[in-house]
């Protein structure tokens, strides 16, 4: 080879390699978290998605970029981060809770995978829990419908207890109300009295607490809400009474 065409050569190799880098940056997948919660709340959470990445193969920074959206607990601000997942161009979209809706909101194309603890073909989510359809799959608990066993588990614990508190967070309605219904059913079975309290922020929890000494309440029934799971230690430091959740 003559200098001339090795030149020519190694200018247009200097040329075409940052072009095929950031190619192959542009090409690496991108998984978006949506979280109606904190990141300290999502830290065990963060840590199992990480772990089952990789064992699917898939490590961060390597060859996948994890796009992490947090709403500090302020879930009217889900819709706007749920658009800006959908204009980042991830691959998928992870969510919890009340992120579901607003990611459903913001595509159809972009896989959803979510974490409920309701009945999605209730919510509209999926058109079965077999076949889900659509855009959307993933996972429930439903919580929302074991209100009453919970319910019988505590008459059980705490028979002299017939006046019970019910924690409920009126910021997710959707876990909310099917948690309230459940467990007022089963307390008209079992003869007990259920008052429905409300917390949607950290200030709330000695207002509840108070009005359990007040009311006299044998126990504490938790609604299955991320924002309640996420302070476990407080609760149980402040309660004064039996807390099942």
């Amino acid at each position: 080879m003559r200098r001339r065409e090795f030149i020519s050569l190694v200018g247009a190799t200097t040329t075409v390699w940052p072009l095929i880098a950031r190619a192959q940056q542009r090409t690496m997948p991108v998984v978006g978290i949506l979280s109606p919660t904190t990141l300290d709340a999502d830290a065990n959470r963060m840590n199992a998605i990480r772990q089952g990445l990789k064992d699917a193969g898939y490590v961060e920074g390597e060859n996948v970029t994890i796009e992490y959206r947090s709403v500090e607990n302020q879930i009217d601000r889900l819709p706007e981060l749920a658009d800006d997942l959908v204009r980042h161009q991830v691959a998928v979209i992870v969510t919890f809770g009340n992120g579901v809706f607003a990611a459903k909101a913001a595509t159809t194309t972009i896989p959803i995978v979510f974490e409920t603890a309701s009945d999605p073909v209730r919510l509209g989510l999926v058109a079965g829990l077999s076949r889900p359809g659509g855009n959307l799959t993933g996972v429930t608990s439903l919580n929302t419908d074991v209100g009453a066993k919970l319910l019988e588990l505590l008459h059980e614990l705490v028979p002299r207890a017939t006046i019970i508190g019910l924690l409920v967070n009126p910021n997710n309605p959707n876990v909310a109300e099917p948690t309230t219904k459940s467990l007022q059913g089963a307390a008209r079975t079992l003869g007990l009295e259920v008052h429905v309290l409300h917390a949607s922020a950290d200030r709330d929890f000695d207002t509840v607490f108070a009005t359990l000494v007040q009311l006299r309440a044998g126990a504490l029934v938790i609604g299955p809400d991320y924002f309640f799971f996420t302070r476990s230690e407080h609760r149980i430091a402040s309660s004064p009474r039996l807390v099942v959740w």
